[in-house]
């Protein structure tokens, strides 16, 4: 790993990079440098993907297309990736973007939408095929997109729809059979969750389409309250190993970005992103991940009250940090409430006493450990 990251020193003084050569030699010279950091990149440091990121991207300025298709292709599947480049590559032409759109998932779905938004409807395709399309991704699409990608999100058969994505699709079906049988495939929608989600508009543009019956008042108030539990309880479904990994690298990627900041987390917790959050209050409070997830198992409220504290939050953050974190076990409304009077009775100068008295204790343990082992 030493010789991988002497290797990017020494491409960041390399004359390519001065522009003092020719195309052939820049285009061999970044297909290698992607190349080495897709073997190594699982074993990098954040200051070597740092140094690979910044490289990447001055490469990327002066390469041909072709030689960009190339790279994207290459970090396109890696869990960890230069965020920079990876957001620079997934805003070029389409065949460069396309890998990237479709399968990195470095690319948070804030990055996601803000392409849906402003690149091409070639690109919204792309965005459209991705495993597991986030909701808000698909909404971006829906509102943005034209016929071919919002054909594509509707056979996603592992995008998530919304109430929104449903309702906006139904009103373009009403004109568009294509559209149309392609909604009507869709068995995995539930038609009376969506009936009491949308507007009297798209009520009856799906029911034109056959997919809804009309409903009296009792039965569309009692399909309302079944459809806040159930997403109330779909949106807390606890930890997960595979959404942390995934809200770990793409919190990193943030900051790789110089983007990881206290908006970042509020933005984490306003869209329910529950590991994302513990893995961005993991970085900023410097611990182990291991830690931190030890407490969410723990279901250790004074740990995560104490370390908030210490790093200053403040009372609304907090309160929203622990209603949305994955915890073991959901909190009620009273434990949210309670934790919160505990974390506004406690000084910032305690808790950060408490919090780095705990810090120097467990890092003594560890290199206790260390020695044993």
């Amino acid at each position: 790993m030493q010789e991988a990251g002497e290797g990017v020193r020494a491409f960041a003084n390399f004359r390519v990079l001065n522009g003092e050569a020719d195309a052939a030699e820049r285009d061999h010279l970044i297909r290698n440098l992607a190349q080495l950091f897709s073997y190594v990149s699982d074993r990098c440091d954040d200051e070597q993907v740092a140094q690979y990121d910044e490289v990447l991207c001055q490469l990327a300025d002066i390469v041909e297309v072709e030689a960009r298709a190339h790279v994207a292709k290459l970090i396109a599947p890696l869990a960890r990736a230069p965020g920079s480049a990876v957001l620079k590559l997934a805003n070029d032409v389409i065949e460069v973007a396309a890998p990237l759109l479709q399968f990195s998932s470095v690319l948070s779905d804030d990055d996601l939408i803000e392409i849906a938004e402003h690149q091409s409807e070639a690109h919204r395709v792309a965005i459209a095929s991705r495993k597991g399309l986030a909701g808000r991704v698909g909404e971006a699409i829906a509102e943005h997109g034209q016929e071919p990608s919002v054909t594509r999100l509707l056979r996603n058969q592992e995008a998530e729809l919304t109430h929104k994505v449903v309702e906006r699709i139904a009103l373009l079906a009403a004109e568009n059979g294509v559209l149309a049988n392609d909604l009507r495939g869709r068995a995995d929608i539930d038609w009376a969750e969506v009936r009491s989600e949308i507007s009297q508009v798209g009520a009856q543009a799906l029911e034109s389409l056959g997919l809804l019956v009309r409903s009296n008042d009792n039965e569309g108030t009692a399909n309302r309250v079944q459809a806040v539990v159930y997403n109330r309880i779909k949106n807390r479904a606890g930890f997960s190993a595979d959404e942390w990994k995934l809200g770990w690298n793409q919190v990193k990627a943030l900051a790789d970005r110089r983007r990881f900041d206290l908006k970042a987390l509020y933005r984490f917790t306003r869209f329910g992103y529950g590991h994302h959050t513990a893995a961005g209050l993991t970085m900023l409070l410097e611990v182990r991940p291991e830690i931190f997830v030890k407490w969410l198992a723990m279901q250790d409220y004074v740990a995560v009250t104490v370390a908030s504290k210490a790093i200053g939050l403040d009372p609304e953050l907090f309160e929203a940090v622990i209603a949305v974190l994955p915890w073991r076990d959901m909190p009620s409304r009273l434990d949210i409430e309670n934790v919160r009077r505990r974390f506004e009775a406690l000084s910032e100068d305690e808790a950060s006493g408490i919090f780095e008295l705990w810090r120097s204790h467990s890092f003594r343990r560890r290199v206790g450990e260390d020695a044993v082992a």
